[in-house]
């Protein structure tokens, strides 16, 4: 079984457990959950997993490759030992860390990971928020686990426990859990990661230890009301322009800085410098926490009911693709990622209010009908 098809069987146990949330915090008066930001979230998630279809054979390839060519030790008896399972799951987590805190303190890595932390809300519809392009230089973190003569196997095992680790701590429901906070990423802890506040900002980066976050002096415990999202918001429900937009801005403010190295600079130092030239001519106000507004367009019932079947059948429509993308051929693949994109953005579009019911339902028949030529149905 591949791991796309262990997320596939595990996505009824999240749906379950976000609709549990969500009862919980309706019945205590503390609902954390708006319909168009879970729609947005999920179908983020969605997008993820669709192209990560495409990027797992490159970077397993990579992983593989280095594996097999200069690994210093091959000796899978002792990695597929309890042991050596325990150990491979820390030494994973422990380049995570620093792929994780690269993710907030190097821009080209930001763009990457700005995704995750986009929304305003935090519930565990927020967990399955991820982006769709940290293939393209994340892999490089875990390559000392390749040298270190870790088997392919095991990595991609250990790496799919850490992740499915991570979706329970985004929860606003679980108060401090004393002593598990002082060794383990817990709500408490991770909340203050998701917080803009500045006394929160950029801290606790570890997947399943914080231990790695006291080591390295990135701990801040859980004080002040946490307040989520991004200091640049996105407030957009359009789940291209989420994974485009800061690279985009980054790509805008290299083109316009006029010395050559800030033009590269741009993407390497922490998020938000921009190259002085650069800010004098297109400023941007200062971020103040006491103006930051929630991103919540009207959306009328039937727009709303239209929207959440949409996404039903959208997901059902990724659980089958995804079952089943192992033995497609990558033609069929990126026809069937294109339609299921198009009708992802549009289910955005529509609860933004960019397009209108009778759109969503054109823009879907239109993909359908090209899949379909393409393809030779």
């Amino acid at each position: 079984m591949s791991p796309t098809q262990v997320i596939v069987l595990a996505t009824p146990v999240f749906l379950a457990l976000i609709a549990a949330e969500f009862a919980w915090g309706w019945a205590k008066g503390r609902n954390t959950y708006r319909l168009n930001d879970a729609i947005s979230s999920i179908g983020l998630g969605m997008l993820s997993q669709l192209t990560a279809v495409f990027t797992n054979l490159f970077r397993f390839g990579v992983y593989t490759a280095v594996y097999g060519w200069v690994a210093l030790w091959h000796n899978e008896a002792f990695w597929m030992s309890w042991y050596g399972w325990l150990l491979a799951l820390l030494f994973y987590d422990f380049c995570y860390y620093w792929l994780h805190r690269a993710g907030h303190e190097c821009a080209v890595f930001w763009a990457a990971h700005v995704v995750h932390h986009q929304s305003q809300d935090y519930n565990l519809s927020t967990a399955l928020r991820q982006t769709s392009t940290d293939a393209l230089f994340g892999w490089i973190f875990y390559l000392p686990m390749a040298i270190a003569g870790v088997p392919p196997l095991v990595f991609g095992v250990v790496a799919l426990v850490d992740l499915l680790y991570q979706f329970w701590v985004h929860t606003e429901h679980v108060p401090r859990l004393g002593w598990f906070d002082r060794w383990f990423c817990s709500p408490s802890n991770h909340r203050v990661h998701h917080a803009v506040n500045d006394r929160y900002l950029d801290r606790n980066y570890g997947g399943v230890l914080v231990v790695w976050d006291r080591l390295f002096g990135s701990f801040q415990e859980e004080e002040k009301k946490c307040v989520y999202g991004t200091r640049s918001p996105l407030n957009s429900w359009d789940p291209l322009w989420s994974n485009a937009e800061v690279y985009w801005a980054l790509a805008r403010d290299s083109w316009h800085a006029q010395r050559w190295s800030d033009k590269l600079r741009v993407w390497f130092k922490p998020p938000g410098w921009r190259p002085p030239d650069v800010a004098a001519r297109f400023p941007k106000p200062p971020f103040d926490i006491a103006r930051v507004e929630r991103f919540h367009p009207p959306m009328t019932k039937a727009v709303a009911l239209f929207g959440a079947l949409q996404f039903i059948a959208l997901l059902a429509g990724v659980a089958a693709f995804l079952w089943h993308a192992d033995g497609m051929p990558l033609s069929v693949s990126s026809v069937w990622l294109a339609v299921l994109a198009a009708a992802l953005w549009a289910v955005g579009a529509v609860m933004q209010g960019r397009i209108g019911i009778l759109h969503v339902l054109l823009i879907e028949l239109l993909a359908l009908a090209a899949a379909a030529t393409v393809l030779g149905l």
